[in-house]
């Protein structure tokens, strides 16, 4: 008797820093009528860890493809360390896998993410915003009705929220050993002109594991998921389809 075809993993998206389900709208509205697909919520998690937890406690069961942005790559990682078997797909977009890096980097980092903490708590989600995102999109979108979109996500947080995911990053585990070691398929995306997570940092993380599949949007800054959503909902779909 012939083996009965496997039905497609569910997908869960996993949201960066501060994002919410508007983060991944183009791309849960693509899906879900192939997948079952989930959009995670890390609550007020002030680690990586504990953002692992809290979607696998809502992630329904069996395989995933587990697809992550920004700081929903680290989780994404933090999965495959956790549950490796499950992970039956791996999607990062403008991410990185390195911890808090040492000495003077390192210290510059974890100043300028306090400042925009006491930013928020100072004048609000939308003030800090306004500083802090305008370095996330395509220069030609700062003006414009998407990155107003970008601040009311931002402003639908509190600063309390952003405190405890930035102490998640500011704490991340380093992912590298756990990248190296993948045997399930892997994509890459990033933008062409994401000055976040650079392409640079993702033609390295292509190098550690040949396998792995990377693509870069054109003319797309940090905000890949909705910069270019077309795109990107696009190549989800045909990656999905192929595993690989």
């Amino acid at each position: 008797m012939p083996a009965l075809p496997s039905s497609p993993p569910a997908v869960v998206l996993l949201p960066g820093l501060m994002c919410d389900g508007a983060v991944w709208a183009a791309q849960h509205a693509a899906l879900s009528p192939f997948h079952e697909c989930v959009m995670a919520d890390y609550g007020m998690a002030a680690s990586i860890e504990a953002m692992a937890d809290a979607v696998l406690s809502a992630a329904p069961p069996g395989p995933l493809a587990v697809v992550g942005h920004s700081m929903g790559g680290r989780v994404a990682m933090e999965l495959v360390r956790r549950v490796p078997g499950r992970v039956a797909a791996l999607v990062l977009m403008d991410t990185g896998l390195d911890a808090l890096a040492p000495g003077e980097a390192g210290q510059r980092e974890r100043s300028t993410r306090l400042a925009l903490v006491k930013l928020a708590k100072a004048q609000g989600m939308r003030a800090m915003g306004r500083q802090w995102a305008g370095g996330m999109v395509h220069p030609r979108l700062r003006h414009s009705p998407l990155f107003e979109q970008v601040l009311d996500m931002l402003e639908r947080g509190s600063p309390q929220r952003f405190e405890a995911q930035v102490h998640a990053l500011l704490h991340r585990p380093d992912a590298q050993a756990v990248f190296a070691a993948l045997q399930c398929p892997v994509l890459l995306m990033v933008g062409r002109q994401d000055l976040w997570s650079p392409v640079a940092r993702h033609e390295a993380m292509a190098a550690m594991l040949p396998q792995a599949r990377l693509e870069v949007l054109e003319d797309c800054g940090h905000m890949a998921p909705m910069e270019a959503a077309a795109e990107v909902s696009r190549l989800l779909q045909d990656f999905l389809r192929r595993r690989g």
